[in-house]
This record gives C-alpha cells, sequence and structure tokens, in this order.
C-alpha cells in the first residue's frame, strides 16, 4: 500500500470512526421490510408497518411512545400462527387513523386445507386519544361455508427510552414485569432507575379464549356472512381501575376535537386538484402534530424522533403559518418564555435568557444520560424567538400577548449581546459547553455541516451567517414593539445595533472570489468560503444590499445549486458536498421556503415561481403527497422522482409548512393592522397555478376572501367577501 493509501485510509478510518462517536447520532442499519405509518395525539405517538403492526418487521423504530418512552414493542396480530395477507393500508385524510385491510392466506392442518385464502376480510382500525392506543378488529366470512379460525394478538414491551431505540447503549436499566388483572386485563410495569412507574395496560374485548402475559386468542366461528368485532385498547399510565373509553365514543369524541382545533385558520382552495392534496395533507399533518401545552398549541417537530417540544423547529413553523393562523405563534411564544433560561447550566447549555432547544421526558433524561431534559443548546432559538415575537404582534396588533411576553424578550436581547458574543465581537456565536452537547448548534447540526473550502471542520466559536440575519431581523422587529409600548429611546438603540450589524457582517462575510456570503466564521475570524444555502436565509432577514443579494440569489438558482427538486444545502462541487448526506448536498424544504420568502423580499419573484414549481413536483411523488423533511439533492432526470432520504422524518412541522411559506412568497402576502389592511406585494403564481382562492383569511376581528388569478405574468383580485371592516389591495412596486 502507497504512502498515499495510507493517508487516504486513515483518513476515511478517522472520519468513520468520528461518525461512530458522534453523541445521538441515528443509525440506519438496513431496509424497511414493510413501510410505516405514524399516528399522534398530543404527546403520545404510535409507528405501525403497513399491516398495522408493531415490531413484526425488521427496519422500522416501531412501537407505542409515550413521553419518549415506549409503552408498547411489539403487537402483532396471526391467524393460526400464519401472518395474514395484505389488501392495503391506508390514512384518514385527517390522520385521526389509520385503516387496514387484510385477508387470510391458505390456512393447513395436519395436511389439509382448512380454509381457502381470501375468504376472510379483516379491518384494522387504529386511533391514539388522550394516551390511549385504540384498535377494532373486524372479521368477516365472505365463503359459502362456516370457517373456523384462531385470530392471535403477540404483545410485548421492554419501555424503552426513545434514545435507546435510535441506538443509544445503557449499562444499566430498569426493573420490568408484567401480570394479569383479570380474564381481560394485561398489566406491564416497569420502575426505571429515575425511580419513576410507568405502566402499560392492555384491555381486551370481548374476553379471549387464552389470555396470558404475551399473548390473547380466540377461537372464532363464523358462519357465511356473518362478522365479528374485537377490541383492544392500549393505554399509557392510566391507573388499573379506569377503564378507557369505548371505541366508537372515543373516535368520535378525537374528531370533534381535531375538527374544532382547526377552526379559525384560513382555508385555502387552488385551481391545481394536486396542490391542493399536497395543502390538506400538510394542514392534516400540522394539525396532528400539534400538541396541546400548559402554555397552549404547539407543533412538535416530527416523528419518529422528534415529536416533542424543540424551540428552533416550533418558531420557524410559526412564522411559516402566521399568515393562516397567527394563534400557532402565540403558544409556541408562550410556551419558549415559560422555559427560558434563568441561570447558567453548562450541561444544558443553559445561560439567563437564552430559548429551549428541546425537552424530553424520558428516562435518560430525567437521569441526564443524555442532556435534554431541558437543552439550550441552540445558537439561533434565541434571536427566531425575538423575531417571531416582533412578526406576532406586526401581525396581530396583540399588545396584551406583547405586554405578556416582553420580559421574555429583553431577556434574550440580553443573552444576544451577552453571553451569546463571548468575545465581544458584535456576533452571535456558539461553542458547546461540555462535550455531552451538540457539536453545532446551528440549523444545520450534523457534526461535520461547518466546514471550510478545503474540507476541514471549523473549530472554535463559530458565527453563523444566517445567524446575524436573524439577530439583524429581532432587533428591528424588537425596536417597533418597543416604540409602541413607549420606550423610544430602546427602539433607537435597537434600530441603530441592528444596522451597525449589517455593517459589520458585510465586511466579515462577503467572499467576492464566491461572489456570496461565506458559510461561518470560524474561533479564529476566518470566513469559511464554502458556497451554502446560509446565504440564501439571509434574504429572509433582509439584512444585506440588493446588489449583493441579487448575486446571492442568481448562485443560490444556478445548477450547482439548484437540482430541479429544489436548493442543495451545500452547492456541487464544494469538498464536502454529497447529495446523500444529512446537511452536505441535501435538500430540505423549510430552508427553500425561507429562501423563497428572502426571494419575495426582494422582488425577485420568477425565482420563487422556480423554486414553488420544483418543490411541488417533489410532492407529486412523495408518499400520502407528504414533503419529508430532507431529500437527496441528485439531479432532476426526466420521468423520474426525487431519491427519498432513508430515516428522514415524515411528517414533520416545518416540511408540512412548506407548501404555506412557498405561497405566502408568491403572492407577497402582508398585514397591516393600523391600518386594516391585507396587501399582496408583486404577487406572481407559478404555472401551475391559475387561480388561489382564500377564505376566513383575518386582520384583527375581520376576515375576507379573496381569489387571486393569473394572466400570464400579472395577476387579477377579486374580493369575494368581507366581514368587518378590512382593505386588500396590490402593490406593484418594492
Amino acid at each position: 500500500m502507497s504512502a498515499e493509501a495510507v493517508t487516504q485510509f486513515v483518513s476515511v478510518t478517522r472520519t468513520l470512526d468520528q461518525v461512530a462517536e458522534q453523541p445521538f447520532y441515528i443509525p440506519m442499519t438496513g431496509p424497511s421490510a414493510r413501510p410505516r405509518r405514524s399516528l399522534k395525539h398530543d404527546d403520545t405517538f404510535i409507528v405501525l408497518d403497513s399491516h398495522g403492526d408493531i415490531g413484526a418487521s425488521a427496519g422500522g423504530p416501531d412501537g407505542l411512545f409515550h413521553y419518549d418512552t415506549r409503552y408498547l414493542a411489539r403487537l402483532e396480530l396471526v391467524l393460526d400462527d400464519l401472518q395474514p395477507l395484505l389488501l392495503g393500508s391506508n390514512l384518514r385524510d385527517d390522520n385521526s387513523a389509520l385503516t387496514v385491510d387484510l385477508t387470510n392466506p391458505d390456512i393447513y392442518r395436519q395436511g389439509s386445507l382448512v380454509l381457502q385464502k381470501d375468504l376472510l376480510h379483516i379491518v384494522r382500525t387504529i386511533f391514539l386519544w388522550r394516551g390511549t392506543a385504540y384498535q377494532r378488529i373486524g372479521v368477516q366470512n365472505h365463503g359459502d361455508r362456516r370457517a373456523g379460525f384462531e385470530l392471535t394478538l403477540l404483545f410485548d414491551n421492554d419501555f424503552a427510552d426513545l434514545f435507546e431505540v435510535r441506538g443509544e447503549r445503557r449499562p444499566r436499566r430498569g426493573i420490568g414485569s408484567s401480570r394479569l388483572l383479570g380474564p381481560t386485563d394485561v398489566l406491564f410495569d416497569y420502575r426505571g432507575l429515575d425511580d419513576a412507574e410507568r405502566t402499560t395496560g392492555l384491555h381486551f374485548d370481548p374476553r379471549p379464549t387464552k389470555l396470558s402475559v404475551n399473548a390473547a386468542s380466540w377461537q372464532i366461528e363464523l358462519d357465511p356472512h356473518e362478522s365479528k368485532s374485537l377490541f383492544v385498547a392500549v393505554s399509557c399510565n392510566r391507573p388499573i381501575a379506569e377503564k378507557p373509553a369505548r371505541f366508537f365514543r372515543g373516535l368520535l369524541a378525537h374528531r370533534r376535537e381535531m375538527r374544532q382545533s382547526t377552526m379559525g385558520a384560513a382555508s385555502i382552495e387552488t385551481s391545481n386538484n394536486i396542490f391542493n392534496e399536497v395543502l390538506c395533507q400538510a394542514m392534516a399533518d400540522l394539525n396532528m402534530l400539534m400538541t396541546e401545552t400548559p402554555q397552549g398549541r404547539y407543533p412538535y417537530a416530527g416523528i419518529p424522533w422528534y415529536s416533542t417540544t424543540f424551540g428552533r423547529d416550533g418558531l420557524i413553523t410559526a412564522l411559516q403559518m402566521l399568515w393562516v393562523d397567527p394563534r400557532i405563534a402565540k403558544g409556541v411564544l408562550r410556551r419558549l418564555a415559560h422555559f427560558q433560561a434563568k441561570e447558567v447550566d453548562p450541561l444544558a447549555d443553559a445561560a439567563p435568557g437564552k430559548i429551549l432547544h428541546e425537552m424530553r421526558g424520558g428516562e435518560m433524561a430525567a437521569l441526564r444520560e443524555v442532556p435534554f431534559a431541558q437543552y439550550y443548546g441552540s445558537v439561533d432559538s434565541t434571536a427566531l424567538f425575538v423575531l417571531l415575537a416582533g412578526s406576532y404582534f406586526e401581525r396581530t396588533g396583540d399588545e396584551k400577548t406583547l405586554t405578556e411576553l416582553w420580559p421574555a424578550i429583553e431577556a434574550g436581547l440580553a443573552w444576544i449581546d451577552g453571553p451569546g458574543d463571548p468575545d465581544r465581537d458584535g456576533f452571535v456565536e456558539y461553542q458547546r459547553a461540555t462535550e455531552k452537547g451538540l457539536a453545532n448548534q446551528g440549523w444545520k447540526d450534523s457534526y461535520d455541516a461547518i466546514f471550510h473550502a478545503d474540507g476541514q471542520l471549523a473549530e472554535g466559536n463559530l458565527a453563523l451567517a444566517e445567524v446575524q440575519g436573524y439577530v439583524f431581523a429581532a432587533k428591528r422587529l424588537a425596536a417597533r414593539c418597543a416604540l409602541r409600548l413607549g420606550k423610544p429611546d430602546l427602539a433607537k438603540k435597537l434600530e441603530a445595533e441592528a444596522k451597525a450589524l449589517a455593517e459589520r457582517f458585510e465586511a466579515a462575510f462577503w467572499c467576492e472570489e464566491l461572489r456570496t456570503y461565506a458559510l461561518a466564521l470560524d474561533g479564529r475570524k476566518r470566513p469559511c468560503k464554502v458556497r451554502t444555502s446560509n446565504a440564501g436565509q439571509i434574504l429572509f432577514s433582509g439584512m444585506i444590499r440588493e446588489d449583493r443579494a441579487r448575486l446571492v440569489a442568481a448562485d443560490l438558482m444556478g445548477p450547482h445549486f439548484f437540482s430541479g427538486w429544489g436548493i442543495r444545502t451545500v452547492a456541487q462541487g464544494e469538498v464536502r458536498y454529497n447529495p446523500m448526506s444529512y446537511h452536505d448536498g441535501s435538500i430540505w424544504p423549510h430552508d427553500n421556503a425561507l429562501i423563497a420568502l428572502g426571494l419575495a423580499r426582494y422582488g425577485l419573484k420568477h425565482s420563487v415561481a422556480h423554486v414553488f414549481k420544483g418543490l411541488f413536483d417533489a410532492a407529486t411523488y412523495m408518499d400520502l403527497r407528504r414533503l419529508p423533511e430532507l431529500f437527496c439533492g441528485f439531479r432532476r432526470e426526466k420521468r423520474r422522482g426525487p431519491t427519498l432520504y432513508p430515516v428522514a422524518c415524515a411528517p414533520q412541522a416545518w416540511a408540512s409548512a412548506t407548501a404555506f411559506t412557498l405561497l405566502e412568497a408568491a403572492l407577497g402576502i402582508e398585514f397591516d393592522v393600523a391600518r386594516g389592511e391585507i396587501r399582496l406585494r408583486n404577487p406572481h403564481l407559478p404555472a401551475f397555478l391559475h387561480e388561489v382562492i382564500l377564505r376566513d383569511l383575518r386582520l384583527g376581528e375581520s376576515s375576507v376572501d379573496l381569489r387571486v388569478s393569473r394572466h400570464g405574468d400579472d395577476v387579477a383580485l377579486e374580493v369575494l367577501r368581507t366581514r368587518g371592516q378590512i382593505q386588500v389591495s396590490i402593490v406593484l412596486a418594492r
């Protein structure tokens, strides 16, 4: 082996070791044997395969999860010890339930065929509500003679922490047990090392013929065309004496609650039926990810790995949906203000005024085996919090909520200018406080996401480009809030700080040879001269000069960035570019959405339409028309869909919100509470949309229904209906 080959081998080995040692890496060890489906209600979610089973096929993070713990690891249906045959499985359009249609295989006993295949129709209907997974198993005999068979449910549990399911290893665990509570009930319990007791109760109706701690069996005899229903309820931490609700009563209550939760949001209908499906799926996914918390409804980040309160994800999702339903932002802001850091805690990366990155409710977090019980290792959440608070006030004029949030806004601004800028150079920076925390703390948080042109990973206190843009926008919006609250001196100070930041940024981050902005500054203030989508998010903030904004936009729309499906996170040709990576060449819908808002801000509506169409086309190939967390950045080819990323979350909140953000960018929707006016600034619809109808678009106590129609590059606006005092106008200028 040559010296060069040895060097390459050592380099590759070190890279692999680095990946293996990276904390909280999500491994992909093999293909999924069956497609997975997810349901969620508040702090409970379930991942099942296409047959409606849990743990019956390899390759999926199956289970019933509650507060970051798995409460059921197996639930498999068999007929005479054989797996039934799949006919099909479908989620309801509102994500309220999963329905699975199955039939029997050929069943033999002692060498004789006793039940020919395709005679039994088995329907499994599954939904989640209030910490319980409900299932109805309906069986009908479509044969011309009596059918006898044994139907069995096999079940088990491990009470694994979500991080164990993700691959983290623990040297010690708590003690679990299982027992029968009678002829219809089984209980699994677990006392963790955190001294918390967790229980899973299984209730069967009707009474099984045989019941053990791992199986329930029914001997069933069905006459021709006769049907029978079995019911199973799996409850998390429900008191033993308390029985779950009846199946149909719970299902109706669940659907009623889901309908009520969406009332008050604007609705959208377009001339493109496929895009309507994209929007309907996205809204259903967002509604499912919403969780009732003591502070208000909060969009949990995604299933399966991120079904909890994430600061950055919730803030960006609320920003994306602000024009459709500002109540989301109110819930996000109130919850994050409640959990804003009050003291220094190195393990949690906390400092006074800092906004939460994520919080977890499992055993490992309680024991601090992982630092995420309440973790603050996010460099951008604080600026995004202030940014969203200002944007929410401008959208709603809700001075009461602004007054409530103002102490948290001031504390966040103090963190930005204090601990957030440890070397006092005027840029917000990060470096993890302990080795247990996240190495990178922007939205691109992979270990290798921040690097120099030669591929060397950036070190030291890192200042990300887009974070400075968030700070700029946050201070300008906070200045306007301060004026409204009678603080003119503070408003003037914040405006001056924002202007000075923009000037410093241009001097430190602009790379003339690249004709774009550096990804970041490292600890020695050296720019990471890499072409990345981070520069595109600076457009969203409005911080940069118009001439340079147009250069950045032109670069992003070139073939090294734009794949045909969307804008890559890293440009093709950069040393770490990899279209299959998590952050170094893949395509993230939410990233494209924020870039589209930036393009619209600088009047580049044709570029907005280009991004919009790429992502719409990608969604048409996706399962359920659902945009995932990310997909691979390979170049688009004729008559082929995009390449999926194997462990992407779907649904994920900010990916689901992307379709709404793209529409906002295309229409240029603005709200002026003081004048009672909604404006469409330079509206431009992409070629696949001829018409968009917005219903119940609200401004204060008033609302309006609008129709926007495309005529070539122009649009026509028609007001269909108004309620209250409201004005609508089109602005055709910057």
